[in-house]
């Protein structure tokens, strides 16, 4: 389905002021125009809005067949005609030619140039003379490295774009045939070419190659040819038997039609050659094909149709390049081109194809004409189709398939695109009279007008003869006397954001009904910038920072429209509103708010974004009036909700009386009715009503109160603006319930709603200590965590953890801050014998033996190190009354002894193990 749209790509207009009736038009890179009538080429310069100006001119051998420019390289290759041979020739540093009798020097490709005639190659245009062994019929050139593809009859001849040095000052361009790509059984009528991939088109069949180095023998020049194997026979089976018999006029033979994609298209039935021409030296870069794509086409017999009306024609590869404009990073990946994705388009007189062939192979788009197309160019943001007397602009999706290609988080809920199916439409379609050809150059379109005196049909065929092999078209009789008028236009296309403007105020006029329309216009102007902001080459300056105001707002538009209409796709209302760039608050102002004593009805994108952007932990605080009203479009859709919004930071300023107002009409029956609780105790706590927020606290056990807390951590825990932030409950339980606090972080880390070093910090930030500094809290939070029986190598970390502290304390001498929530007997796991004592040997050292405690912890410790003799050693020294226990004890192995050393409110817990280690 095609839809159709009036508005305005196309501006303004001029005429070239050509001499002679043009017979081929091609652009020259950004600035220039080649128009080529008789054996003459002239050069126009095209600048902006700018009147177009004769640049030079130049000679050419005989009547320019096929004309192509390419940018890498700049220079003009050309298939000219002379005494029914024809040539190939490349124009190079055409730029130089200063006046049509200038100096041009004339070399043979390969030609090595001496230095001493630099000079006149640095100030004058070459010729390159590219002989064939086969006439040439159509070429190509790369858009990337500018190396040339010349079709010929069943092959193909790549020439390889080389800059032969001179000196150090001065080298010149010339190429060198590289490949040679035999075809069986296809003439080429068209061909593109682009970085290694190939695109043949005959009268009826298409067929799309990748040329690759081998995998093994990259690096090494291969000779020998590559065929692939293509067991189809092409010939249908039976019809030889049958119509051997019959005239050749009486039937047509028509092949079915086909379409094979991937490793399929190898059996087209198509034999596909590689011959390497490169030297002995590695130069030869592809030595093996590989099969994209095979479709053939079918005339349809029911019309009658003339033989020249079923023939395909336009055959486009289009290459979009990583910019990284717009991927997560938002810097370019590469200064160099990258290819991205390619494309691949070619048409039908009444329907165009347009294919993505990079990774996957895929049917992208079918373009239905209203009337017979005779050439078409495809553009990143535009197909460009004309008839004999229309100009039609349709749109294309290659910037949505290049969008998933480029950016990872493309179909999430961080970003979205418009699908690649969505139904293409026709922006204009304008009148103009006597279309010939066309072809297009950065922002122009170049049309060739010619009106044809009226064709005088000559006489009728038979359907039977038009159907024949033979080419037995209608013949036209023109009177002699009268010639036929002609003109050459440049037509301006608009800039990318003067059309998206427009069509977002066409949009408007399907605003009021909400139809899918609406969507469809929005999507097809987002593209458009999408695409003109990949399109970087062709960016004015000044021009990028316009369109990504503009992509921000296409954005903000789509983002409205799916929060307004109850489509299936609601929920990329939060992906198109985060990429616009606004604020939540700037959302919820372009809400259509009821009036108060009116219904407000709340379309589920709507919901979905509010829900999604309050979990996200916004840094941003909504005002009282706009969380009252969150609260109550909330309440109205999905009040299990309610508690969960109530706990985001971007809520902060909602009115607690409001708050405990909708919580209180809450139906607990069917969720978790400990949540309302928390909620409603922790909107009591910032009123200052502590007994409400009492009787809540009271009315579950701590246990369920916890799972309270792991349902909703930001009761506990919240960040703002990158940082963790205690809720004003944690607060209040610190001090109140010190306990409850530590389960329920213990609780989100078991389940993985908080991270080891998160809990850390949150409770050094509760405290108000340094990181420097450990609070008795966040002791007691590992002590619990130690005996919540955590995975071994966590284990180990807390030991370690606990140990430090613990000399750390003896050492200085510092008691704990706050009361302690484990005792000795709780703690007794940390005195097992799995304790690598090792390791905390080297934190002893400022830990003095002149103290009990400190004693007690070095012969400990060195006791499961084995020395005992210096242990006895110390305590005689130090601490003779404990010599014997200690040797009692290490007599009698099969007993345990624990020593309990108080200190200063710190208990220090020393167990011995059977075989006489400790561990402290």
């Amino acid at each position: 389905m095609v839809h159709l749209y009036n508005l305005h790509p196309f501006g303004s207009q001029q005429v070239v002021p050509c001499k002679l009736e043009p017979e081929r038009v091609c652009g020259g890179g950004r600035d220039a125009l080649f128009v080529a009538a008789g054996c003459k080429v002239e050069a126009f310069a095209v600048a902006g809005q700018e009147l177009c100006q004769p640049r030079c001119a130049f000679s050419t051998l005989g009547r320019v067949l096929r004309m192509v420019y390419s940018e890498a390289g700049d220079y003009l290759v050309a298939i000219e005609e002379k005494n029914k041979a024809t040539f190939l020739r490349a124009y190079v540093n055409w730029r130089s030619k200063r006046t049509e009798n200038s100096r041009v020097c004339i070399r043979m490709v390969g030609h090595n140039v001496e230095v001493p005639f630099r000079d006149s190659f640095r100030d004058q245009m070459s010729i390159v003379e590219m002989p064939l062994s086969e006439a040439p019929l159509c070429i190509s050139c790369c858009p990337v490295k500018g190396d040339l593809l010349v079709g010929c009859t069943n092959q193909l001849v790549l020439f390889s774009l080389k800059c032969q040095v001179i000196d150090e000052e001065f080298s010149v361009l010339d190429f060198e045939r590289s490949l040679i790509i035999h075809i069986d059984c296809i003439t080429p009528v068209e061909i593109s070419f682009c970085v290694g991939y190939v695109a043949v088109m005959s009268d009826l069949e298409v067929l799309i190659l990748k040329l690759e180095s081998d995998p093994k023998n990259g690096e090494r020049v291969n000779h020998h040819s590559h065929k692939t194997h293509t067991p189809v026979n092409r010939t249908e089976e039976g019809t030889g038997s049958k119509t051997s018999q019959l005239e050749p006029d009486d039937f047509v033979i028509c092949q079915k039609p086909t379409e094979l994609l991937g490793e399929k298209s190898e059996q087209s039935g198509l034999s596909v050659t590689l011959e390497s021409m490169g030297w002995a030296d590695g130069s030869t870069e592809y030595c093996h094909v590989r099969h994209l794509l095979y479709r053939r086409f079918t005339p349809d017999v029911s019309f009658y149709s003339l033989s020249d009306e079923i023939k395909l024609h336009s055959l486009h590869l289009l290459p979009v390049f990583h910019t990284g404009l717009l991927t997560s990073d938002g810097k370019n990946v590469s200064q160099e081109k990258e290819l991205l994705s390619l494309f691949c388009f070619f048409s039908l007189p009444h329907v165009g194809y347009l294919y993505m062939v990079v990774k996957a192979v895929e049917l992208m788009s079918i373009y239905q004409y209203p009337e017979k197309s005779q050439q078409a160019v495809l553009t990143p943001q535009f197909l460009h189709v004309i008839t004999s007397n229309n100009l039609q602009c349709f749109t294309v999706r290659c910037s949505a398939a290049a969008a998933r290609e480029e950016d990872p988080y493309m179909d999430t809920t961080l970003k979205a695109c418009p699908p690649v199916s969505l139904d293409v439409c026709a922006l204009r379609i304008q009148l103009f009279i006597g279309l010939k050809a066309i072809c297009h150059f950065k922002n122009h379109i170049i049309l060739l007008t010619k009106a044809e005196p009226e064709a005088i049909p000559e006489r009728r065929e038979s359907p039977k003869r038009l159907l024949s092999r033979k080419d037995n078209s209608v013949k036209n009789k023109i009177p002699p006397a009268v010639e036929a008028g002609w003109n050459l236009y440049i037509v301006n296309t608009v800039s990318p954001v003067q059309l998206y403007k427009e069509m977002v105020d066409y949009s408007n006029t399907y605003k009021t009904v909400k139809t899918q329309s609406c969507i469809h216009l929005l999507s097809e102007a987002h593209l458009l910038v999408r695409a003109a902001l990949m399109d970087t080459g062709q960016l004015e300056p000044g021009e990028k920072a316009e369109l990504l105001e503009a992509f921000k707002e296409s954005c903000g538009h789509l983002g409205d429209c799916y929060s307004r209409l109850d489509t299936q796709h609601s929920h990329l209302t939060l992906p198109y509103y985060k990429m616009s760039g606004l604020s939540m608050a700037e959302v919820l102002a372009r809400v259509d708010w009821a009036a108060e004593n009116e219904p407000q009805k709340y379309e589920k994108g709507l919901i979905f974004y509010i829900n999604h952007s309050l979990y996200e932990n916004l840094d941003e605080e909504l005002s009282e009036e706009l969380a009252a009203k969150v609260v109550q479009m909330f309440h109205v859709t999905e009040p299990k909700q309610l508690p969960h919004i109530l706990c985001s930071p971007s809520m902060k300023n909602v009115n607690p009386l409001t708050a405990l107002s909708y919580l209180s009409k809450l139906d607990t029956y069917g969720f978790s009715s400990i949540l309302v609780t928390l909620t409603k105790a922790a909107v009591a706590l910032k009123m200052g009503d502590l007994a409400t927020y009492g009787s809540e606290m009271k009315s579950h056990s701590e246990m369920k109160l916890v799972c309270g807390f792991i349902l909703e951590p930001r009761l506990l825990i919240q960040q703002r603006k990158g940082q963790m932030v205690p809720t004003e409950l944690a607060v209040h339980l610190k001090d109140t319930q010190p306990g409850l606090l530590v389960a329920a972080v213990l609780g989100l880390q078991k389940n993985n709603k908080i991270g080891i070093e998160e809990a850390d910090s949150f409770f050094k930030v509760l405290c108000g200590q340094d990181e420097d500094k450990i609070p008795q809290l966040l002791v007691d939070f590992w002590e619990a965590q130690l005996v919540a029986c955590l995975p071994d190598v966590v284990l180990q970390e807390l030991c370690f953890k606990l140990t430090s502290q613990y000399i750390w304390r003896l050492s200085k001498r510092q008691p704990p801050d706050t009361t302690p929530l484990q005792t000795s007997e709780d703690l007794s796991l940390i005195c097992g014998p799995s304790f690598d004592i090792a390791s905390i040997i080297p934190f002893l050292e400022p830990l003095s033996e002149d103290t009990a405690a400190g004693l007690s912890v070095h012969v400990l410790c060195r006791t499961r190190l084995r020395e005992y003799e210096g242990c006895l050693d110390t305590l005689l020294e130090r601490c003779p009354q404990a010599v014997i226990p200690y040797a009692n004890h290490e007599l009698r192995e099969e007993n345990r002894v624990c020593f309990w050393i108080p200190f200063s409110g710190l208990t220090v817990v020393v167990r011995v193990d059977d075989l006489g280690a400790a561990s402290a």
